[in-house]
């Protein structure tokens, strides 16, 4: 019988991964078109980063900052916390690599917005933070859910950070991308086939739920 659990790991891990790479990415999106010089390119930079950077170059940089001995490791065991090899570092991975996509997206719909928006709404008297979640991501909406589909897609496929700070247990870290890695090299590939057209059909499922939202929103 086939062991369903990476399914269920791997939709609870882009799910939660996802929420929070949508509040933090929408965000950062906000804070840096308002935000200039120095402190913009800083989180342009430490945003887009996780985008270009090897899944295996970004695994070991989380390793060493949440493991054991390093820095953050260390506050978060002090509390009683292990990040390393947990459920909790399948969300990790996932949103570092998620978070871009929602940044970037998040940051080109926001800018897309008829700029004379902001100025009217401050006339109205309305807050910085009314003028945020009422004007601009209404006003944005298509962008974000375009980026909360790839956003998700891309936390559903990740591996290589995942497999370096979560490792490989079964039901609890084990997600498709690492059951089909650990499946194919056991030489059960009619294992890894299905669990290929699993996570296919999941893809396809996102896209195609966007595609209707947009549609809805025309």
């Amino acid at each position: 019988m086939m062991d369903w659990s990476p399914l269920f790991v791997s939709l609870q891990t882009s799910t939660t991964a996802t929420a929070i790479a949508f509040v933090f990415g929408v965000l950062l999106a906000g804070v840096s078109l308002r935000a200039k010089g120095f402190a913009r390119a800083a989180i342009d930079a430490s945003c887009t980063l996780p985008m270009v950077l090897p899944p295996t170059v970004l695994g070991y940089a989380l390793l060493l900052a949440f493991g054991k001995n390093g820095p953050l490791g260390k506050l978060f065991l002090a509390l009683g916390v292990r990040v390393v090899f947990s459920w909790g570092a399948t969300v990790l991975a996932a949103v570092v690599v998620a978070l871009p996509l929602v940044y970037r997206t998040a940051r080109a719909a926001f800018m897309q917005i008829d700029p004379s928006l902001v100025p009217a709404a401050r006339t109205l008297g309305m807050t910085e933070r009314s003028i945020f979640l009422r004007v601009l991501i209404p006003s944005a909406l298509p962008g974000l859910l375009a980026g909360t589909a790839l956003a998700f897609a891309r936390a559903l496929g990740e591996f290589g950070a995942t497999l370096m700070l979560a490792g490989n247990i079964p039901g609890k870290t084990q997600t498709i991308p690492v059951a089909i890695y650990f499946a194919a090299e056991s030489g059960r590939n009619n294992l890894a086939l299905r669990w290929v057209a699993v996570v296919a059909c999941i893809s396809l499922a996102s896209v195609a739920a966007l595609n209707a939202c947009e549609r809805r929103m025309k």
